[in-house]
């Protein structure tokens, strides 16, 4: 009977010829475990995939457990134990090996032990990724992003001449909730329907990911062409929404680039322009398409850049922010009354202008820890400056998203207690266009900070949102005018006479006002003739760091022991 079974049992050096005779036909990996010789072969393409020794190796426990995930091993290790102990025939394991870049990979290993007497000879079977993407999809009825990926391949020695079209559905995921998950792939078969009968010969697309899909032309055509068939697929696309009713409202953006901006024609540096380009006309308000433009991207990854370095630097302490300080004055008297607390930023030496980085702020949350540090920097520097100017009081501003997104009014309160400053030696100065984004949170923190006892100023009067509702229900204690009212002001008399009727108003509602932007001596005595109750900008000086303010704006009072300077001081350029 033992004969019998060895002249049936295929040879293990047979196996291995039948694994590579089988190698150039399967993007999947055949193996055979040798366990009389402790022994391993394996495809000879996975030695291209995998951190293994060889596509032939010894000690195989061993080094499989070195290809295996860490978190894996445990789970192998118990399997083949158990194959070996008992008299099972069939494996079956789901877990994962490193790739030659130390990436995990799931993988499906199954395998028929075959056994003599009992006991295992070898084992042989498949090894398959189960999380390889599709190289078709079987919803839309187009080839996947595997293929692209495939066909991409072709063209590594010669850049091709042509176009890349990503298309996309818009709120895609809006359709899926409301109608379904049915109707959305209903719905993805037919955008598939849509771009078969709109491409022309010897173009190629294919679906990518979810909602997207992607044309590729290599035969010379222009930008021009690209924009023409996405409107095509637009116009198709359109049609069908009307014909059905508008039962599901849906639009398609369409990113383009051309060959020729592909500076390294490979597959990575292909979707990253083609997902920008998609991007960006969803950006630019959907259902429309864009073309790449280098410039764009340019400023793309600069803002990617920064947003990194500002993320660096909060959790680096906070290092390469700095406040600046612009100096407030009575008008009456041009005493100083305080500042305004400024918030700049250094990336790599460079001063960062606030228009760059402050959105990038707001956008990412980062203004949240970054504003509560300005508010201790500012709080401290005020507690310091009343040693020399009594009521010294520091002005900061406060973003909607501290607002909307965080206990603003305790991190206020908590930071005067700690510096033994009084409510009333802070104004928060909100803009109001973030009151126009968000009335109601606004509100309630205005009253919450009034109710203790924190000032608080109106700031960018004048540019555009100004609603007198907000005098009148909000009642700040300040009303900032913008710098932009100011000059129309200093060169049109109907303005000077609006800005003097609204300085009246205000002061009527037993309000204060306060004119930013006064650059020049024309300027400031143009604007005494309302007078406002406070002034500020370039004429009396520019914000600067906390050492400079103190050099020019206090040093000298203190060794004058006075408080008043007339004329106001002047900073320097």
């Amino acid at each position: 009977m033992k004969d019998s079974q060895t002249q049936k049992l295929l040879g293990v050096e047979e196996l291995r010829q039948m694994i590579d005779l089988y190698n150039p036909c399967t993007d999947d990996y055949l193996f055979v475990l040798d366990f009389q010789t402790d022994s391993y072969y394996i495809s000879p393409h996975a030695r291209e995939r995998f951190q293994l020794p060889g596509c032939f190796f010894h000690d195989v426990q061993n080094n499989l457990l070195n290809v295996t995930f860490p978190e894996d091993r445990q789970a192998l290790m118990d399997d083949l134990t158990d194959i070996m102990s008992t008299d099972r025939t069939a494996h079956n394991l789901i877990y994962r090996w490193m790739d030659t870049a130390g990436r995990p990979v799931w993988i499906n290993c199954r395998g028929h032990v075959v056994r003599l007497d009992g006991k295992p000879v070898y084992m042989v079977g498949c090894i398959n990724e189960i999380g390889k993407k599709q190289k078709a999809d079987n919803v839309s009825g187009l080839l996947g992003e595997t293929s692209l990926q495939q066909y991409l391949q072709n063209y590594t020695d010669v850049k091709p001449s042509g176009y890349f079209l990503r298309l996309g559905l818009d709120n895609f995921k809006s359709i899926n909730a409301k109608l379904g998950i049915e109707y959305g792939d209903m719905l993805l078969r037919r955008m598939g329907d849509f771009i078969v009968h709109c491409v022309r010969p010897g173009q190629h697309f294919y679906r990518i990911m979810a909602d997207e899909f992607m044309v590729v032309d290599f035969h010379g055509s222009t930008a021009k062409d690209a924009m023409d068939l996405y409107m095509e697929i637009r116009k198709i696309l359109d049609q069908y929404v009307e014909d059905n009713h508008y039962e599901a409202f849906v639009t398609v953006s369409g990113g383009i680039f051309m060959c020729q901006d592909v500076q390294k024609f490979n597959w990575s540096q292909i979707m990253k322009l083609s997902e920008f380009a998609l991007t960006e006309a969803k950006t630019l308000g959907k259902n429309r398409g864009y073309v790449f433009k280098q410039e764009d991207y340019d400023a793309f990854l600069k803002r990617k850049y920064l947003t990194q370095a500002l993320r660096q630097a909060v959790s680096d302490n906070f290092k390469g922010f700095e406040v600046y300080y612009q100096p407030i004055f009575h008008t009456e008297d041009s005493s100083l009354s305080g500042a305004e607390a400024l918030l700049r930023f250094h990336s790599d030496n460079v001063l960062v202008m606030p228009a760059e980085f402050i959105e990038i702020l707001e956008e990412t949350g980062l203004i949240i820890p970054v504003g509560r540090w300005v508010l201790h920097e500012a709080l401290r520097f005020a507690k310091k400056s009343q040693e020399i100017v009594p009521g010294f009081r520091i002005n900061v501003n406060v973003s909607y998203v501290q607002v909307m997104k965080s206990d603003v009014v305790a991190d206020i309160m908590e930071a005067l207690e700690l510096y033994d400053l009084l409510p009333s030696d802070l104004i928060v100065e909100l803009t109001e266009s973030g009151l126009v984004e968000s009335d109601t949170y606004f509100t309630r923190l205005w009253k919450q900070l009034k109710e203790n006892g924190v000032q608080l100023a109106l700031d960018d009067f004048g540019t555009g949102y100004s609603n007198f509702h907000y005098l009148n229900e909000l009642r700040p204690d300040i009303i900032k005018i913008d710098r932009s009212f100011t000059v129309r002001a200093m060169s049109n008399e109907y303005e000077f006479n609006l800005l003097s009727l609204l300085n009246g108003m205000v002061k009527n509602l037993e309000l204060k006002v306060c004119v930013e932007g006064v650059e020049t001596e024309e300027e400031r005595d143009r604007i005494a003739l309302l007078p406002p109750d406070y002034s500020q900008g370039y004429f009396f000086g520019r914000p600067c760091a906390q050492p400079v303010f103190e050099e020019k704006f206090l040093h000298p009072l203190s060794a004058g022991g006075q408080t008043v300077r007339k004329p106001p001081y002047r900073g320097s350029d």
